[in-house]
């Protein structure tokens, strides 16, 4: 039996999370009303799911029935079709008709993170009688920041802070308080545009109206940080070759993590095997000079490497709005010169690695060693281009046939890299060292 006096709700679920299904169902069973629905919004999706198939229907409706619209909607994202046609049919008419509407918009729009529970009120009404009707509702609000004043049809025509309400006179008209400057989301505005809206205006809870500009919701800033987290924790398993996991890293089983990683490994694994088919294509070249076989790994990580940190910036670009689409040729024209630059930077490096180590006898790279040296620098100047060219282009081709940016993951250019770096590389070698070693 978990004991809840004296914690906070959010550490009451952390204890829940402890124990074992059964533990867990009968501890919360026995948490008192009040506390029941506020433990149950702090648990992870994995417990929520655990405990709503242990209540009866009595119970489950009445956490149903309490728990906020949004984080509601968020729990129903993880149900199955199954549970989801349950728990609808156990809400009440007002809650089932809120459930279904927030439902019913798109997955990334901002409208499924809103809650309809905010205080509104007329532009005829007086100070006194808002601040009754906060006293008297506002306990169910997400949050008493803002008043929305709306028109007969609904339409949002200004938003006051409360601060506004409390100095002003009691028999003061809302109307004589707005100044009908208002910010709001559109319902069907994507996550991503909204959280820019938010960080703009600095607000911790915006409106959310309809096209014809009817209020139907609001989000507050905490659930929609939230809702970003969950997306850019998504986009670094992407990035780092991996599917996203349902839950966190502690919480995901031995055979979940396989599932997630075994795909694109394979995936990786074939694109690699194109590569040792290069390096026997020019088996001959690498059995007349075996000294060139020194070199393959320092060039080709030289360009994976490239093209990992392109497509890093990038993507982190495109995620801020800093690019578009029609910016890939000003990105082309950017990379050509950075990628020429950076080349150049590793191929100097590398040609006095090779003279310093002839010249003092570390190593023998034999009677062409600056035919050798020459091979290397030039090749990492054009392997680093093409890397650097490779890493920042493809985020472009892949948005444009709508797919997402952060799948260009460092693997996949890494290994896009070393595949053509061979060909490269040995191409290279067969211009300066043709009738010398070759």
């Amino acid at each position: 039996m978990v004991h809840y006096k004296n914690l906070h709700p959010v550490d009451v679920a952390a204890k829940l999370e402890t124990l074992n299904n059964r533990e867990r169902s009968m501890s919360f069973f026995m948490l008192p009303a009040e506390i029941k629905i506020q433990v149950f919004r702090f648990m992870k999706p994995k417990a929520q799911i655990a405990i709503i198939k242990s209540l009866g229907n009595k119970e489950l409706s009445e956490v149903l029935n309490n728990l906020p619209p949004d984080n509601r909607t968020k729990l129903f994202e993880n149900f199955p079709d199954h549970l989801i046609k349950k728990s609808i049919n156990l809400l009440n008419d007002s809650e089932r008709a809120i459930a279904l509407k927030l439902i019913g918009y798109k997955k990334n729009s901002i409208a499924r993170l809103m809650t309809p529970h905010y205080i509104q009120t007329k532009r005829e009404k007086t100070v006194a009688e808002v601040l009754a009707h906060i006293k008297k509702t506002g306990q169910k609000a997400e949050t008493l920041n803002f008043v929305y004043v709306v028109d007969a049809n609904q339409v949002l025509i200004d938003d006051l802070r409360i601060g506004q309400l409390l100095l002003a006179d009691p028999n003061t008209k809302i109307a004589e308080l707005m100044d009908e400057q208002i910010t709001f989301i559109t319902a069907t505005t994507p996550i991503e545009e909204a959280l820019e809206i938010f960080d703009r205006y600095d607000r911790a809870a915006l409106p959310i109206v309809t096209e014809r500009g009817v209020l139907v919701g609001i989000v507050t800033f905490d659930d929609i940080l939230d809702k970003i987290r969950e997306e850019t924790t998504d986009d670094i398993h992407k990035f780092g070759g991996t599917d996203g996991l349902e839950l966190s890293y502690t919480h995901s089983s031995l055979v979940e993590l396989v599932k997630k990683r075994a795909g694109w490994l394979v995936i990786l694994f074939f694109g690699e095997m194109l590569t040792a088919s290069a390096m026997g294509f020019f088996e001959g070249e690498i059995e007349k000079a075996v000294v060139l076989a020194l070199f393959v790994p320092l060039i080709i990580s030289s360009g994976g490497n490239s093209g990992s940190q392109a497509a890093s910036l990038i993507i982190r670009a495109m995620a801020l709005k800093e690019l578009k689409m029609k910016d890939w040729w000003y990105v082309m024209k950017k990379e050509v010169f950075s990628g020429l630059i950076l080349g150049a930077i590793l191929g100097i490096i590398g040609f006095v690695r090779i003279w310093a180590w002839q010249k003092t006898g570390l190593y023998d790279y034999g009677e062409f060693w600056f035919e050798v040296a020459l091979t290397v620098s030039v090749s990492l100047v054009f392997i680093v281009l093409w890397g650097t060219l490779s890493g920042s282009l493809i985020p472009f081709l892949l948005k444009k046939i709508k797919l997402d940016p952060a799948t260009a993951s460092a693997p996949f250019v890494a290994t896009l890299v070393d595949v053509t770096g061979i060909i490269i590389f040995f191409s290279i070698a067969a211009f300066f060292l043709a009738e010398k070693l070759l």
